[in-house]
């Protein structure tokens, strides 16, 4: 199978010249080593020269085999046919030069273009891109800008049309915002004008390929190790409990850290709007829920999901976040037999976070008054755990709480163990420790039926956790 129906490329054809570049730098104005160039090249001159490659590709490739040869051998191909028109254009080009430009024209037509050097990257967990003059990314907690360029915004919106229709989706004026993922489980959320105003924007957050557990939480410290029998035995007893946090605090990764003390014998189905939870299990049941098709038909929503979960004979429900009436299809899950449940909420506080399950309860449709919402939230919920992302990058745990019940209409909350923030280093990082409050947990009864010791100092107050 060849990819060239019409022989070699033509000798007419001609690609773009450049005139070699003054001083140290290379001819299209490369300064680092060959991993980097694709970040700093000279915009313009580079960008050009790619993208006339790429049209050229496009003008002599046989489309019609690229479906059906392995991905190998096209890129292989594809590349004796680069190096074909590299040798019939006049610019001066260095053995590395040719060797990145080749690869970066591959990305455009195999992958996502200037993204695929960031998709690659490890450390890089979150990519931003603001219009195609401007792409940020996220390191250590911290968001950096990145010379990477679009040649313009259509170049950028081909790239995203190129991820939203892989998953079967579209975006175009009369659909401009748009949810999905890649084949890794990045996620995606793209919205173009006329809604953004300036120009396309872009959000992906990456999808760790290897799964953070608990001892590198501990090692990143975001858990103090003298916490993870307390955690450990939280959820083998099978308490219910609600991480909260804002965006990017790390509320899914933790849900994934303490998913691995479910019990190996035990039936998980998790509910997510994108599949990001990494169960180590075997006896996991994912349901992810689905848009809305160009009719505008064939919406499956959480609440769906969670009342067809009730039904697959669960003996815990993990939902990666309740954002709105589902809140009231989970409380009665925890309410009735599948206890040991867990999921994520969008909160500043543990005592926020009630707050807003109250409001997404009121958002379910069913008119309860707001005691029997109380009434339903402090015997579904046993317990709170706040992270937070904190200025220097690093995510913690601020606070770990119990609900004790209900007294009058107010739901009774203790704070078990909490971050005290100490000083401020001059590089910017955070300092403190974590501290027990004094308040032995009501459940420290049910884990004793279960057989679960939790060293005594875990409560004491004077004791540093961490």
């Amino acid at each position: 199978m060849t990819l060239r129906p019409h022989g070699a490329p033509p000798e007419e054809m001609q690609l773009a010249a450049f005139e070699p570049s003054a001083g140290k730098t290379t001819s299209l104005g490369f300064a680092e080593t060959p991993a980097r160039y694709t970040a700093t090249a000279a915009p313009p001159r580079y960008t050009e020269l790619k993208m006339s490659l790429h049209h050229g590709l496009l003008d002599i490739l046989n489309l019609a085999a690229i479906e059906a040869m392995p991905r190998e051998d096209f890129r292989r191909e594809t590349g004796e046919i680069v190096r074909e028109l590299l040798d019939r254009n006049p610019a001066p080009l260095n053995l590395i030069e040719r060797a990145q430009l080749i690869e970066d024209v591959l990305d455009e037509l195999t992958g996502l273009g200037p993204l695929e050097p960031l998709l690659k990257d490890a450390s890089v967990t979150d990519i931003l891109v603001n219009t195609h003059r401007h792409v940020y990314v996220e390191r250590a907690g911290q968001l950096e800008p990145t010379p990477v360029r679009f040649k313009d915004d259509r170049h950028l919106i081909r790239i995203i049309d190129k991820i939203v229709s892989s998953v079967g989706r579209r975006i175009d004026e009369s659909q401009p915002m748009v949810d999905a993922r890649l084949a890794d489980g990045s996620r995606i959320n793209a919205i173009i004008p006329p809604l953004a105003v300036d120009g396309p924007l872009l959000s992906i957050r990456k999808f760790a390929r290897v799964g953070i557990d608990m001892d590198r939480l501990v090692e990143l410290g975001t858990i103090p190790a003298a916490l993870v029998p307390l955690l450990s035995g939280i959820v083998a007893s099978r308490r219910n409990i609600v991480i909260s946090g804002g965006t990017g605090s790390g509320k899914t990764t933790l849900l994934n850290a303490l998913s691995a003390f479910i019990g190996a014998r035990e039936r998980i189905v998790t509910i997510e709007d994108a599949a990001e939870l990494q169960l180590q299990q075997m006896h996991v049941a994912r349901l992810e829920t689905r848009p809305a098709n160009i009719e505008g038909k064939g919406e499956v929503v959480q609440r769906d999901l969670l009342r067809n979960a009730l039904r697959m004979r669960p003996d815990r429900i993990v939902v990666g976040e309740v954002r709105a009436g589902e809140a009231f299809d989970m409380m009665q899950a925890m309410n009735t037999g599948h206890e040991g449940s867990m999921t994520t909420i969008h909160a500043n506080s543990c005592r926020d976070a009630l707050l807003r399950l109250e409001q997404m309860l009121g958002m379910s449709g069913i008119d309860l008054p707001l005691r029997t919402m109380r009434g339903q939230i402090a015997s579904a919920l046993h317990i709170v755990i706040q992270l937070e992302r904190m200025s220097d990058g690093r995510r913690r745990m601020v606070s770990l709480s119990e609900i004790a019940g209900l007294e009058g209409e107010v739901v009774t909350m203790h704070e078990i163990v909490r971050f005290e923030r100490e000083a401020a280093e001059r590089d910017g990082a955070v300092r403190g420790v974590y501290r027990a409050t004094g308040v032995r947990p009501v459940f420290m009864r049910v884990l004793e039926t279960f057989g679960i010791e939790v060293p005594r100092e875990t409560f004491d107050p004077e004791v540093s956790l961490g």
